[in-house]
């Protein structure tokens, strides 16, 4: 074989696709949507449609109803949680003060709190 002798290729002489422009995936699927009937491409719009608008209510449902729990739970149980810490704190100046006064052989008669450290 010469140089001058092309090789044989699988494209047709004379035609050359690179000319064309491509086509995006949407414009691919919008020319599939030709050979389904008018009713039937109706029916999946209306779901597709039916589909994404419940998923935006529930998804503003589920935020509303977690900022109402959370809100909620803080504003009942943050006064519970101060007022066992305060009296957890009382029980303590109480303690500490009467072993002041009276010894650390008093203060272990009423029995510490677990967890308190002793003051020697």
């Amino acid at each position: 074989m010469s140089e001058t002798e092309e090789k044989p290729s699988n494209e047709p002489q004379g035609e050359n696709y690179d000319d064309e422009p491509d086509e995006s995936l949407g414009e691919r699927f919008w020319g599939l949507t030709e050979m389904f009937p008018e009713p039937l491409r109706k029916a999946v719009g209306a779901v597709t449609n039916g589909t994404v608008t419940g998923c935006k209510r529930l998804y503003t449902f589920s935020c509303n109803a977690s900022w109402i729990f959370f809100t909620s739970s803080v504003i009942l149980f943050a006064p519970v949680i101060f007022e066992t810490e305060r009296a957890q704190m009382e029980e303590l100046q109480k303690s500490q003060q009467k072993q002041v006064l009276l010894g650390p052989s008093s203060a272990m008669a009423s029995g510490p709190s677990p967890g308190l450290p002793m003051i020697r």
